[in-house]
């Protein structure tokens, strides 16, 4: 028998697939189908801090900042009639699922500022989640803003929330900073119990027929995944939060590929929504079978086994790993 087994932040999940936040769990059905499907944790769709101070003066000033001088700028921010679930059905929900759930449900904020979060990071913990994913979308377009001073900010977000929860801290990010080891050592300092890189960069497309800016939303591939693995294995031995990767988990295979560079949980969005809730039941049975065919009794058997720090050549992952693929393409 073999043994799926893992810990996520202090959590214990029969397995490492976590179904991560998507619409999909707007409907509580879909909870219940990916707990029967063999998910071992759900992160919520996220709560968005529009919906939390939409009014708020220093969100709006954030937010609209130079928009002024284009009047058709402000319908790109959305009503909050426009969200399905107001700031309160969300606690609601959570209470729902966890009444009829026997997997960890986590709570997901989104945004940029203080604004609304600490508020409701603590209402989520109230409500019951198991743990709650900060996912911190920031898009720095001010050219007086040094990357130092964002590098801060989310520091500073990250250790106001943690201060006001018991629950465990999961912060997603961007692969987008000048130092990624020492910015994710930072967010440890503040209190992050979990990584979970990356956020997608999800960006416009241009409608040269109707000159309009359209938004363009585009499913992850398991090409994607590599930016992750590459960091998971630096990054595996060096920090003590957990990893979860995110973004281009769509198979067995995939999944195997994260364990070895040293994430405990991988997460699935674009898979289930291509493949439908179910397809969570063929990918275990992947894992099973490829680690039954090489032997390995347990998913923790694996853990690291591929990172940097483990492997034979560690300068894979380095500049020699840029030259040799070059090199690979005569």
């Amino acid at each position: 028998m073999i043994d799926l087994s893992t810990n996520y932040m202090g959590l214990k999940l029969k397995n490492p697939i976590v179904a991560s936040s998507s619409y999909l769990w707007e409907d509580s059905k879909n909870i219940k189908k990916a707990e029967k499907s063999g998910a071992a944790a759900v992160v919520l769709h996220s709560l968005f801090e529009e919906q939390l101070e939409i009014e708020q003066e220093e969100l709006n000033k954030f937010l609209l900042q130079g928009t002024e001088s284009y009047a058709e700028a402000i319908t790109y921010f959305p009503e909050i009639k426009e969200f399905k679930f107001a700031p309160d059905e969300y606690v609601e929900l959570i209470k729902e699922v966890k009444s009829n759930s026997e997997i960890p449900i986590i709570g997901s904020l989104n945004g940029v500022s203080d604004g609304g979060w600490i508020k409701y990071a603590k209402k989520i913990e109230d409500a019951g989640a198991d743990a709650l994913e900060l996912n911190i979308y920031f898009i720095p377009t001010d050219i007086s803003l040094n990357s130092e001073k964002i590098e801060e900010n989310y520091s500073n977000l990250v250790k106001s929330v943690k201060q006001k929860i018991k629950i465990p801290l999961a912060v997603k990010l961007s692969p987008y900073f000048t130092s990624t080891p020492h910015f994710l050592k930072s967010i440890e300092k503040a209190g992050a119990d979990a990584f979970v890189i990356f956020n997608r960069f999800y960006q416009p497309d241009i409608d040269t027929q109707n000159l309009e800016i359209k938004p363009n939303l585009v499913l992850s591939t398991s090409e994607e995944l590599r930016l992750r693995l590459r960091w998971a294995a630096i990054m595996y031995g060096k920090v003590n939060p957990d990893i979860a990767i995110t973004g281009g988990v769509h198979t067995g295979n995939d999944v195997i590929k994260t364990i070895m560079a040293g994430a405990k949980v991988s997460m699935m969005t674009s898979a289930l929504i291509k493949n439908e809730i179910e397809h969570i039941t063929k990918v275990l049975s992947e894992i099973n079978e490829w680690l039954l065919m090489n032997d390995y009794k347990s998913i923790k058997s694996i853990h690291g086994l591929m990172s940097q720090e483990k492997v034979l050549e560690p300068s894979a992952y380095e500049r020699a790993n840029y030259m040799k693929t070059l090199g690979s393409y005569k």
